[in-house]
């Protein structure tokens, strides 16, 4: 009796866990339409922003005719000697492999880097505990293990991504556009999911500073979804109820490209160059800020998909459990009977 007792008592464990993991599905499936929504609707300022760049880009010397320098100190290329890498990492767990994704990716871009003077901003509690304890910070917070000489934290921003605004990654923008145009650092990277789609992300290391042409991503590093981490997130967006492919935005943006492409002279206030100038650090800005939205997209749906396998796995051992539960009971009522038979016999 104690054993069907003890069964019993785990089959409504795993059923209340199932319930949890079950409403947290749908909670995070939520969340991901409406970082879908934001990150589309703020697609068309960016697009238009990058195309009157380009525009610009036709009008305005950029370059110095004689010296051939950038007049622009965000367009100049300098070697490699050190590098601000901003990893992008979630505030919470229970998402899969998601935070660990991320974390390997930065640690294996680090160490392609080997004798390079790495600084690393940290964004998300999980990034920061992480790095914290194998670098030392340039804060108050120290490593309790030796570190390699060269990778040192610079910066940490908790809980900014429980509800992004443009301005954290304006000010994030600005801070570094300062330290690159001093020529404190030589490059900027930052690693994090790369979202389009529930069926298109990739983990990436995106090469922010210099910028080498507007409106082109540079990749220092991507890694593709597998087929398998697909095929779960398929069935978890089917069980939520979650689109499968981004929207059609193609008329959007043909109709931007014609702006930039157009063959028409446009007379512009200020010089061309000027305005250039003016508009490259918003450019470098809205960067920053679609990359932060798509890995809060990325880590919802990476959420929504463990969920969907715990509840899964719940459902898996509720039924197992129940089949024991019902063979031991026929067990009992088995033993039961044979013990009135053979009494009955007996007597």
């Amino acid at each position: 009796m104690a054993g069907i007792l003890d069964i019993r008592r785990r089959i409504r464990s795993f059923a209340n866990m199932r319930q949890i993991t079950k409403a947290m599905k749908m909670v995070s499936a939520a969340k991901l339409r409406r970082a879908q929504e934001r990150a589309l609707a703020s697609r068309p300022y960016a697009r238009m922003l990058i195309n009157v760049l380009k525009s610009l880009v036709s009008r305005a010397e950029l370059f110095d005719p004689e010296t051939g320098e950038p007049r622009h100190p965000l367009l100049a290329e300098r070697p490699e000697k050190n590098i601000l890498l901003i990893v992008v990492t979630g505030d919470k767990g229970l998402a899969g492999a998601f935070n660990a994704n991320i974390l390997k990716a930065a640690m294996k871009f680090i160490d392609s880097k080997g004798g390079i003077n790495i600084e690393i901003d940290a964004i998300g509690r999980k990034g920061r505990d992480f790095l914290r304890r194998r670098f030392k910070s340039a804060g108050p917070h120290s490593a309790e293990s030796p570190t390699p000489s060269g990778i040192t934290i610079v910066g940490e921003q908790v809980g900014v991504l429980n509800k992004l605004e443009y301005s954290m990654a304006a000010d994030l923008a600005a801070k570094v556009i300062k330290r690159y145009s001093n020529k404190e650092i030589d490059s900027v990277y930052m690693v994090y999911n790369e979202f389009k789609s529930v069926i298109a992300q990739r983990l990436v290391v995106e090469r922010l500073l210099p910028i080498e042409q507007v409106g082109e991503v540079v990749v220092a590093q991507a890694e593709e979804m597998t087929l398998e981490e697909k095929e779960r997130v398929i069935e978890a967006a089917r069980g939520a109820g979650v689109g499968l492919r981004p929207a059609d935005t193609r008329e959007a943006d043909a109709a931007a490209t014609r702006f930039a492409a157009a063959p028409v002279d446009y007379i512009y206030e200020q010089p061309a160059s000027e305005l250039f100038s003016a508009m490259l650090p918003k450019y470098v800005g809205i960067q920053i800020y679609h990359a932060l939205m798509e890995s809060i997209a990325a880590e919802h749906a990476a959420r929504m998909t463990a969920m969907d396998a715990a509840t899964n796995n719940a459902t898996d051992l509720i039924d197992s459990l129940t089949l024991a539960m019902n063979r031991a009971r026929q067990a009992k009522i088995t033993k039961e009977i044979i013990e009135i038979v053979s009494g009955a016999a007996a007597s």
